[in-house]
């Protein structure tokens, strides 16, 4: 299977849906964009209308040349937008590629709309694209990121010293962290299993 072809896809459970960024969403996404709070831990920043016209030119970019595949994530319960999240490092001989570049607007987090976009990535990158390995790296300082890696399984595996330049001349460490297709089994059912047991809670709320 060719990952430049079959990397974009519509994907969804009931939680959310994932599709192919498009020019459409450009307004969108420039509204969730104003909250300073995403690009505290981000390798680039989206404070003005010039530079988040640069970012979404970019995810246009790298989603047209096949660099990432660039997702929007809706939340369904509202229909809304509610951020993006794209595969890159995509090595097909390898078998390996990175989710990231995930960020939600401020009234998406919170609510379980991040691990289930990270769910249907993983499904389709272990169970369409036969991946043998998922990988995903975050600022060592990005404590909340951390734990959402931990939440849907993700094993760390160390630390990367004096990765990149952050924005205002800071040297990140980077922290990895991944899924083998030899674990995404247990993994998916673990993940189905807690959604099963928390609707109950909800419902009663």
């Amino acid at each position: 299977m060719n990952w430049k072809e079959n990397a974009s896809a519509v994907l969804e459970n009931d939680q959310v849906q994932m599709r192919p960024v498009t020019e459409a969403d450009r307004a969108a996404i420039r509204e969730l964009a104003k909250d300073g709070h995403i690009w505290r831990y981000f390798v680039s920043r989206v404070g003005t209308d010039a530079e988040f016209d640069t970012f979404f030119s970019g995810m246009l970019a790298d989603q047209a040349s096949g660099a990432r595949a660039v997702y929007v994530v809706v939340d369904k319960s509202t229909g809304a937008v509610a951020g993006s999240m794209s595969y890159g490092n995509l090595f097909e001989k390898d078998a390996r590629l990175e989710i990231g570049w995930s960020w939600l607007g401020e009234a998406f987090r919170g609510k379980g709309i991040n691990r289930w976009a990270k769910f249907l990535l993983l499904q389709h990158a272990f169970e369409t694209l036969s991946a043998q390995r998922v990988e995903f790296k975050t600022d060592v300082l990005n404590l909340q990121a951390r734990a959402g890696l931990r939440n849907i399984g993700a094993q760390e595996e160390g630390v990367l010293r004096s990765f990149n330049y952050m924005p205002g001349g800071r040297r990140r460490d980077a922290i990895f962290y991944s899924v083998l297709a030899a674990e995404w089994p247990a993994i998916k059912q673990g993940l189905l299993t807690q959604e099963k047991l928390r609707q109950p809670a909800e419902a009663q709320a």
